[in-house]
């Protein structure tokens, strides 16, 4: 798959490298405004020393002649937020270089979506992201400082080229097929799916009265209602509904705040990092679950050992995950997103949420009064996080954990995220997420064509000898447990080995 885009490149830039850089670019501004203050440093031709710059990349915009600022991976892989100079944060998409030190506390994805890419090339996650990448590249127009010298590759040199070609040649492909548009007859047949089954708990034990067999009933049926409203909120909050993001937004809102219960700019914030850098420690948010209540992947695990810490018996964590993480995950951050909606006054959410609490009381009121009402629901809510944990965390805890490698956007997904089976009972049941390497890979891609492009992603795993994981449900429901009980016994050699040498210098030394 990369003849044709390799070939399609070669002749862009022999293109570009007979053009004047202000005619490939008609739409940049002159003279951009100062977006910073403080200069930055360039790297001295052949000395490794640290030079002034001038012009766009000493804060003072494009030079008014119109050519650009040119740059290095290496000065960009300086510019990750960590200094020097301390708080530079720089990315490159489409070998283009911005500014984004101050930019990325405004971001409305969140400032930890960007700032992860600080200092990286940025290409393909932001192609992933956005849908309509004319008018964000508008915005952007205020951040570009220049872009990567002609004899720079397009991305960083210790990446694959091949494959980042390849899989940019599958993403076109993708985008021809159509695999892309959403199918709405189908999300609407969702939507009443969730209603149906949260009308039937509630009819069952209306028509049939109140006993143990009819309660049972009644908690199953509404388990899967929020469930599929999960499933449901996911595809909105990933803008794979609509062809509008205006109205994923909408419908985003309504189903998470009402339907589930969580705010919506929380859930956006929070799982945009996580597929921005999957399973890479200190930027997925997803693994804040280290060090409490459990230590995740070998080498932050050897880490925290050597630090003698020990929050937790790490060692029994395969033990105790099961009764104790799948019960509060969804409790704690419906908590948490209450504390979040009120805390930045988003009062819309506050409506819809407060709207369905008076609802789901007024509804079981009858049948168990206010404060059975109440406990049913607090029932429902870990019931609902039980099905979601086992299901979510079956395609990441197993996978490899670690800190930022600054892989490709390929690589990056297929090490951190495997699948589960197909089927159609696999499917309903984990909203399609069971294709979790697909959906990583396209994260706005409609899940109705998961399974279109299944076949394209596994030859191009085949093609660069890359494992495409793919598993029985309750085999990677097991794996979480495997895995678990290896990194906790990662961490009690390393903690144990650090009590040792701790202990023995302590003899010695006295």
């Amino acid at each position: 798959m990369g003849s044709l885009e390799g070939w399609a490149i070669s002749q862009w830039r022999d293109e570009i490298a007979d053009r004047p850089w202000s005619a490939s670019f008609p739409d940049l501004p002159r003279g951009v405004q100062k977006e910073r203050t403080r200069p930055v440093s360039s790297l001295s031709a052949g000395r490794g020393e640290m030079a002034p710059l001038e012009g766009a990349a000493a804060g003072k915009g494009l030079p008014d002649s119109g050519s650009p600022r040119l740059f290095t991976w290496e000065e960009i892989a300086l510019r990750n937020g960590r200094g020097p100079p301390p708080g530079d944060r720089w990315l490159v998409i489409d070998r283009k270089v911005y500014d984004i030190s101050r930019f990325h506390k405004r971001h409305p994805g969140g400032s930890r979506v960007i700032s992860g890419y600080a200092g990286q090339d940025a290409t393909d996650p932001f192609t992933a992201f956005h849908l309509d990448q004319t008018l964000v590249r508008k915005h952007m127009k205020s951040l570009l400082i220049g872009e990567l010298a002609p004899h720079e590759p397009s991305f960083e040199p210790s990446k694959n080229k091949l494959l980042v070609e390849d899989f940019r040649e599958l993403r076109s492909t993708v985008e021809k097929m159509g695999l892309l548009k959403p199918n709405q007859l189908f999300f609407f047949l969702l939507l009443l799916q969730t209603i149906l089954l949260e009308a039937a708990g509630w009819f069952v034990l209306w028509y049939f009265g109140t006993s143990l067999t009819t309660f049972l009933i009644s908690t199953v049926l509404l388990t899967f209602a929020q469930s599929q409203a999960g499933w449901l909120e996911h595809d909105l909050g990933h803008l794979s509904v609509f062809s509008s993001p205006k109205w994923n937004h909408i419908f985003h809102e309504f189903v998470m705040c009402h339907l589930k219960v969580l705010s919506a700019n929380w859930w956006t914030r929070h799982h945009s990092q996580h597929h921005a850098k999957p399973n890479c420690f200190l930027k997925d948010p997803d693994l804040e679950l280290h060090p409490i209540p459990l230590s995740l992947g070998e080498t932050p695990s050897m880490e925290l050992g050597r630090q003698k810490k020990k929050y937790m018996p790490y060692n029994h964590q395969h033990q105790y995950f099961s009764f104790t993480l799948p019960l509060i995950v969804l409790p704690v951050f419906r908590a948490y997103s209450l504390y979040f909606i009120v805390k930045h006054k988003l009062w819309r959410e506050i409506a819809w949420t407060t709207a369905y609490f008076v609802r789901f009381i007024v509804t079981f009121m009858p049948f168990c009064g206010v404060t059975g009402a109440l406990a049913y629901l607090m029932l429902i809510n870990i019931t609902d996080s039980i099905v979601f944990t086992w299901i979510s965390q079956s395609s990441h805890i197993p996978m490899h954990i670690d800190y930022d490698k600054n892989l490709d956007w390929f690589s990056a997904q297929l090490q951190s995220t495997c699948n589960v089976n197909q089927s159609l009972f696999n499917d309903w049941l984990t909203g399609h997420l069971n294709l979790q390497i697909e959906h990583h890979l396209f994260p706005t891609m409609p899940r109705h064509n998961f399974w279109k492009v299944a076949p394209l992603v596994k030859s191009l795993c085949a093609k660069h000898g890359i494992e495409y994981k793919s598993k029985h449900l309750f085999t990677g429901f097991a794996d979480i447990l495997r895995s678990l009980k290896v990194y906790g016994g990662v961490w009690f050699k390393a903690y144990h080995q650090a009590q040792e040498a701790s202990t023995l210098s302590q003899e010695q030394s006295s």
